[in-house]
């Protein structure tokens, strides 16, 4: 839960919107101190659509698609993780980038089947996925599913066999790397939720079984080490652990790995001083990495998967809120209080995540006041940012909280009974709602 401490001694950075670098989208600009993104005014857009507004800058998403293939290669599998941002538009770009898609669960499969999504480019995640979720993908004929855990590979095996096809599998494995980020998305370590272990034996056991197992085509090894990375180098790392982890395989069982799944994590700017490693820098280190590794051990070169999810669509993200009340007290903090809060941005309060923001009709101006955005909602951990440079707010003002497309949507809910806001695609001087506000009768929709 966030925090409230304030630093006595912060002060407003007197940046100007245009100075806020990797965190901005690649369309934004200044216009008559207004915020323009994919050439859509956002002030008013606020006031077209209503607050609070999710809106995505569709050019900044492309552009973020495509790196990643360059990066990788024509051989490799860009998938996008679905549950950083999914809806049935985003499943569409991402058919039209032809790029993959993982998706977790049940729903995430039904939303891209919904929009038309080749399946067979389709790879499921899930660390305890039901015998319903598992049906589900095997009937729809998913590309791949990652198994994390013995029970799942017998379930796997059993409905396949029982449907009368092969389904190809990855094995989820902890390689022990762990990464420098956040202890709540940290996943390649050995005590992790996720996955078969290395060092206990249970990787090996796993791969002797789905060998064995009916129903299963085992095509190779999938491993996460985290999110919201910077330092890339635990990637080279996993890898060296599983290329020697392949040598014992080709040794024990005369098995070698079609695919390699690296998954995802590279990290974003959430904050003007954050400097992520650029994707190009991220593809070479792995594709070097795995081509050294391979050929060092004398094995055939894996096709590669990557899973990227917030580094596609979190810069792309902004979301748009009015501001309500400004209430200074004196000696302690500025409280800002916009029409949202946890439950359109939840990470804030799950783990003091860090944003930039503005004031999108004053976005010319330097940020020359420190203030702590907070929400609706009724807890006192309800907060957006703390000690954050934004322009003077008054009531009516519409704050723009940069970076908020990853895990943001995909994140919301209703506590106090608020409606989720409508998300808007932007591109090329377009606004367009793919997905609308919720009303009070779909907050109500289930009641019986």
């Amino acid at each position: 839960m966030a925090h409230l401490a304030h630093d006595p001694n912060a002060r407003p950075d007197e940046r100007t919107t245009a100075q806020l670098g990797a965190v901005l989208s690649k369309t934004a600009e200044v216009k008559n101190d207004h915020l323009f993104v994919g050439g859509v005014d956002l002030a008013e857009l606020a006031r077209e659509q209503g607050t609070a507004l999710y809106v995505m800058d569709v050019a900044q998403i492309t552009q973020q698609l495509r790196a990643y293939k360059a990066a990788f290669g024509p051989d490799n599998r860009v998938a996008f993780a679905g549950k950083a941002f999914l809806n049935k538009a985003m499943v569409r770009l991402l058919a039209g980038e032809g790029c993959y898609l993982d998706v977790s669960g049940g729903g995430e499969l039904a939303i891209a089947r919904s929009a038309g999504f080749d399946t067979a480019h389709i790879i499921v995640h899930g660390n305890n996925k039901t015998e319903i979720e598992l049906a589900e993908a095997i009937e729809a004929t998913a590309g791949l599913i990652v198994a994390d855990c013995f029970e799942e590979l017998e379930r796997i095996s059993r409905l396949a066999t029982e449907r009368g096809v092969t389904q190809s599998i990855l094995l989820r494995i902890k390689p022990g790397v762990v990464a420098d980020t956040h202890e709540f998305i940290r996943t390649g370590a050995e005590d992790s939720k996720f996955g078969f272990g290395l060092s206990d034996g249970m990787a090996q056991t796993a791969v002797k079984m789905a060998l064995q197992l009916p129903g299963i085509r085992l095509k190779g090894l999938h491993v996460h080490i985290g999110s919201q990375i910077f330092a890339i180098a635990p990637y080279a790392e996993a890898v060296a652990v599983l290329a020697d982890f392949c040598t014992l395989l080709q040794s024990e069982y005369d098995f070698t790995p079609e695919v390699l799944d690296l998954g995802g994590g590279l990290g974003i700017a959430y904050q003007a001083s954050d400097e992520p490693t650029a994707i190009k820098e991220l593809g070479a280190l792995i594709t070097t990495a795995v081509a050294e590794a391979f050929a060092s051990a004398e094995l055939p070169l894996p096709q590669l998967i990557v899973e990227p999810g917030r580094s596609i669509v979190a810069t792309a993200g902004i979301t748009l809120y009015t501001v309500g009340a400004v209430k200074e007290l004196k000696g302690i903090r500025c409280y800002v209080a916009v029409d949202g809060g946890m439950t359109d941005n939840i990470r804030t309060a799950l783990y003091d995540a860090k944003y930039e923001a503005v004031i999108a009709n004053k976005a010319g101006c330097k940020r020359d006041a420190l203030v702590t955005i907070v929400g609706k909602h009724c807890e006192s951990g309800d907060v957006v940012a703390i000690d954050a440079s934004i322009q003077t707010p008054q009531p009516g003002d519409i704050v723009a909280v940069l970076g908020t497309g990853a895990y943001n949507a995909t994140m919301s809910s209703n506590y106090n009974a608020q409606v989720r806001p409508a998300v808007v695609f932007v591109e090329d001087g377009t606004a367009t709602v793919v997905q609308r506000r919720e009303t009070y009768a779909d907050l109500m929709a289930r009641d019986i």
